[in-house]
């Protein structure tokens, strides 16, 4: 689906990028532009969204009553200072769909942008979301897809570029990883998302019962088959069927599964009539179907089938930077469905990304949902964990707060994240230890530590960006050259 572009016109450089990110990492396409150049992105004839940051009521009422007449009907969302509200004026026009205070948390700008009357969302909301009840949040399968890690990032843009064909997709990665959710995502972003999605899982169903349950049965076909019943191809019929765990079938199986794909035609366990089916097959396993195939335990001719487009899901060890937005998802869908609530501190975020995670985001979550029975709605500090956590280092400056809600950022060209600032009191694993705090803790902090800390965090990133050549990081810190040679003596950092 094609996303309307957003037009972010504000002096501030800065911050211009850093919005930027955001909004890119929620897909959009961005335009950037000043108070002086703006008018060269309005494009009268495109769908265009305009967030508006800008210093002093004049220049943001000019700016605006200009957009106006350009844009017509395109929604501004207007960005300004904090504590500056008051200062809004009727001069500012009609055009303003919301105002938002600076800075500003990723879920609140997300909420105010799908409200927005052009903004098309890029996760399509399933048909049987209409049945829940009201007020409960749907998380569909693509926003349940957390992280910011770059593995992460290719698995949502490889989504989106095969969603809308027809091609058999097999997902791969080990238990746990959530290669069903990348299923259903696949699902809810195609052309066929009014329609079922039926899974079966393949090493769950006794080989004498997969082809009834795959193709249905007639009555008398078998003893026990006492009337007709239909298949999981016939029920995925227009939609979409998910072959979990693909690689545990049988291979007489095989044989038949091969037919369909081929011939995209079946018949019935005890039955003679063909039936033709138009269903995308999405197959999944945590095996290397290349070994398989070597122990002749899966056919060459299926795999190739099933193989078109591979999509390969990350084991969470891989992703550990992902784990706080994780959490922060886990904890949501829970509070969503009445199972309870709980908080994790810093320290305890980054006691969980040094852990292996052998079962995945599904160890993960049995851990947050055993956390919640035994700490309803408490605060969990490393102390808190489970035994076999303890004996991790938690890094220097962390400050015990309560992670509230998601992290966002996304990552440069050297994977260092890049924070959207206002987001309160959650733990970024950038290597550096910072610590992002919205409110001055009760215990309170050490503020020279703290800041020394921060100030360390932006050096490093400062001189990634510019290759390590100091005379360019001081420009992009807004220090002389000086000034940062004698900082990075204080703290001993490598260039």
């Amino acid at each position: 689906m094609t996303l309307p572009r957003i037009l972010v016109v504000d002096d501030n450089k800065a911050r211009t990028q850093q919005l930027e990110i955001v909004l890119r990492f929620m897909e959009y396409q961005v335009e950037t532009a000043t108070s002086l150049n703006y008018d060269e992105c309005v494009d009268e004839a495109a769908t265009l969204l305009v967030i508006f940051l800008g210093n002093g009521i004049a220049k943001q009422a000019a700016v605006l009553r200009a957009l106006e007449e350009r844009t017509h009907k395109s929604p501004v969302i207007l960005l300004i200072d904090k504590g500056c509200a008051h200062q809004l004026t009727t001069a500012m026009g009609n055009l303003v769909f919301h105002v938002l205070e600076w800075p500003v948390t990723y879920p609140e700008l997300k909420r105010v942008i799908d409200q927005l009357p052009n903004a098309s969302s890029p996760q399509p909301v399933h048909p049987d979301n209409s049945k829940e009840n009201p007020g409960t949040h749907n998380f569909s399968a693509i926003e349940r897809l957390q992280g910011i890690s770059r593995a992460i990032a290719n698995v949502r843009k490889l989504i989106h570029q095969v969603a809308e064909s027809d091609a058999t997709v097999l997902i791969l990665g080990e238990s746990g990883t959530g290669k069903e959710v990348v299923a259903r995502a696949l699902h809810e972003t195609s052309g066929r998302r009014s329609k079922s999605f039926v899974p079966i899982n393949c090493g769950a169903i006794p080989g004498e019962l997969l082809e009834s349950e795959l193709f249905g049965h007639e009555k008398g076909a078998f003893t026990g088959a006492l009337s007709a019943r239909q298949g999981r191809f016939e029920m995925a019929e227009g939609g979409t069927l998910f072959l979990d765990e693909i690689g545990d079938m049988p291979m007489t199986m095989q044989v038949k599964l091969l037919r369909v794909l081929q011939e995209r035609t079946f018949e019935r366990v005890g039955s003679n009539k063909t039936i033709h089916c138009d269903v995308r097959i999405i197959a999944a396993t945590h095996r290397s179907l290349d070994d398989e195939i070597k122990d002749n335990r899966f056919r060459e001719d299926l795999f190739y089938r099933l193989n078109v487009f591979p999509i390969e899901m990350p084991a969470l060890r891989e992703r550990p930077e992902d784990i706080p937005l994780l959490v922060a998802d886990l904890v949501a869908r829970m509070q969503a469905s009445n199972r309870g609530s709980v908080q994790l501190t810093n320290a305890a975020l980054a006691v969980l990304m040094q852990h292996e995670w052998p079962g995945n985001i599904r160890e993960l979550a049995n851990l947050i949902e055993r956390l919640a029975i035994i700490y309803p709605k408490g605060l969990v500090d490393v102390a808190d964990l489970p035994e076999k956590f303890r004996h991790y280092n938690v890094p220097e400056g962390l400050v015990a707060t309560a992670v509230t809600e998601a992290v966002v950022c996304d990552t440069d060209d050297d994977n260092e994240p890049v924070v959207l600032a206002g987001v309160s009191e959650d733990f970024i694993g950038n290597g550096a230890g910072a610590v992002h705090l919205a409110q001055l803790p009760e215990q309170g902090i050490d503020l020279k530590e703290y800041l020394n800390i921060m100030e360390i965090d932006l050096i490093r990133q400062a001189l990634e960006e510019c290759n390590g050549v100091v005379a360019h990081a001081a420009k992009r810190l807004n220090m002389r050259r000086t000034t940062l040679v004698e900082k990075l003596r204080k703290y001993e950092l490598q260039r």
